[in-house]
């Protein structure tokens, strides 16, 4: 994973972590089509620099799981319905970016034939080997387990060499960013990330990222080309390993 000068890509292959928030814009719910139209056409030129790339979509603007069950809701229901809302932010995602004129595959941990393709790891590798993105959605299928987790194991799963955790923060802070005095970290190891609860991720994602010594760069995703930068190994964000 050795870096390069000047555009040339620094990854073969990495996984892109998309909020359900990146989906909704300065709308706080919901999708709002311009700012998927944004995220597609990132997407495109990232695309071009010839790196393989998977994407990994929450579904936070559509439903988060935890309030429903905070409202009495069964547990294991509610990350249900919250794995159904990746599914439409996924298949909107991937509309956009056909209509940028690249192909796509949606691949699902639930199964949804008449939609998508179920999840199956070799079909996803050679999707990415033929250029293709792939986007997973449905988190992991198991309920209990955030897209933060699905993230992580779908990149080891396919071999990815990073994980891009795209926020709308341009890193982490050693505390919250809002806070006056607050600085970000250009570098943080993955037991720092633990025992700072940095929230970088949730604390299974970090174990299972520092498991697989797989890297995690966190970047500000509302600013344009930041994809292309963090791909070109840019001091951008912060950087988790």
């Amino acid at each position: 994973m050795g870096g390069e000068s000047g555009d040339r890509a620094r990854y073969q292959r990495v996984l892109l972590k998309l909020s359900g928030a990146s989906f909704s814009g300065q709308r706080n719910f919901n999708l709002d089509w311009d700012t998927v139209q944004r995220l597609a056409e990132e997407l495109r030129d990232a695309a071009a620099t010839g790196v393989q790339i998977a994407v990994v979509v929450g579904g936070g603007n559509i439903w988060r799981g935890k309030e429903a069950a905070e409202r009495g809701m069964d547990r294991g229901g509610a990350d249900y319905v919250g794995m159904v809302a990746t599914v439409i932010n996924a298949l909107a995602l991937q509309d956009a970016i056909e209509r940028l004129g690249l192909e796509t595959r949606v691949q699902t941990a639930i199964e949804m034939r008449e939609v998508a393709e179920p999840f199956i790891r070799r079909r996803a590798m050679r999707h990415l080997e033929k250029g293709r993105i792939v986007i997973f959605a449905a988190g992991s299928g198991n309920p209990f387990f955030t897209t933060d987790t699905a993230a992580v194991l779908r990149a080891v799963e396919i071999g990815a060499e990073a994980i891009f955790k795209a926020t709308d923060v341009d890193g982490v802070y050693d505390r919250d960013p809002k806070l006056e005095g607050a600085r970000r970290l250009p570098r943080v190891s993955y037991l720092d990330a633990l025992n700072m609860k940095l929230q970088v991720m949730d604390a299974t994602a970090i174990s299972l990222s520092m498991d697989n010594h797989l890297p995690i760069v966190v970047f500000d995703i509302t600013v344009p080309g930041n994809i292309c930068r963090a791909l070109r190994g840019e001091q951008i964000g912060t950087l988790v390993a």
